[in-house]
């Protein structure tokens, strides 16, 4: 149990945290955005979401630094990962902030990727993230924290940033877990 997978572990631990700030109605008051309203308690999900999605760079980072890149954080990582962003998405699309055939679209490719690498590493492979996957993850954080900041502060003039950012993430989503199975199909043809 390594610095690093501490870190991981404690991604994980802010899950519940973030649910209940998303899904409880505190009546902590709202902040006015030009024509709309944030609740303080989405500021303060958004805000943990922002930090939690940060430990996932710098748990990474210090495993590869100081050469701590243990089998648990190999799989911890990106279950951490996508528990978050699963979780952020489906809240998002309970309070109505975004399009739920989106949300399913994006969630049923990392099952789909996370199957692929199960039947890898029943083969003894293990399949690294590609840098289309990367910015799939890097869009879809910014995507989920512009709407969980209702749109901020692009709500002062109109702009949807956070929708165009989501229906990017959606779209660079879709075209990394099709060049992912491309690249690696021989590991669904090959194994036993």
């Amino acid at each position: 149990m390594n610095i690093p997978n501490r870190i991981t572990i404690s991604r994980i631990l802010l899950i519940p945290i973030f649910i209940v700030l998303m899904s409880v109605p505190f009546n902590w008051g709202d902040i006015a955005m030009g024509e709309r309203e944030l609740p303080v308690s989405h500021l303060a999900a958004a805000i943990l979401f922002i930090i939690a999605s940060t430990t996932d760079w710098i748990d990474g980072y210090y495993a590869r630094k100081h050469n701590l890149v243990t089998n648990l954080g190999k799989f911890l990582d990106p279950l951490a990962d996508k528990l978050l962003v699963s979780a952020a998405l489906i809240l998002l699309v309970e309070q109505g902030l975004a399009p739920g055939w989106i949300v399913i679209t994006i969630i049923s490719r990392e099952f789909a990727v996370t199957g692929l690498r199960l039947v890898a590493a029943g083969e003894g492979i293990v399949l690294a993230a590609s840098n289309m996957g990367k910015w799939k993850t890097t869009l879809q954080i910014v995507a989920i924290s512009a709407l969980l900041l209702h749109n901020w502060p692009f709500a002062y003039i109109g702009f949807p940033f956070g929708i165009i950012t989501l229906y990017a993430a959606m779209i660079i989503t879709v075209i990394s877990g099709y060049d992912y199975f491309a690249k690696n199909w021989h590991v669904m043809r090959d194994s036993k």
